[in-house]
């Protein structure tokens, strides 16, 4: 069942993101950021309430982990040249980690 409960949350999460980085992305990556940041908020949200089992599948697993995405933000900071890129990967990772806290506290 996990697993069924896993693809169910992709498939909300994944297009949202889809669209994050359609409608944001341009010159700068900000759907890719705004997504991974928003992830991780949500998270720390689920990890405060100690949210487990099919619910935790469904949306931690599932719909953040078909929203988040590591490989765009890769992809994207190398795109964007050693300084942008930095600053960028800089942005997203101390952005995430305190979007993460953030959830935490707030759950």
């Amino acid at each position: 069942m996990t697993p069924l409960v896993v693809a169910l949350g992709a498939a909300v999460g994944a297009p949202l993101r889809f669209l994050a980085g359609h409608w944001l992305d341009g010159r700068f990556p900000w759907g890719t950021l705004l997504v991974n940041v928003v992830g991780s908020f949500l998270l720390g949200l689920l990890s405060a309430r100690s949210v487990d089992g099919d619910v935790m599948a469904l949306l931690g697993t599932g719909v953040c982990g078909g929203f988040t995405t590591y490989s765009a933000f890769a992809v994207k900071a190398h795109e964007l040249g050693a300084r942008t890129g930095s600053t960028y990967a800089a942005a997203t990772v101390l952005g995430a980690l305190a979007a993460c806290v953030l959830g935490f506290a707030l759950g």
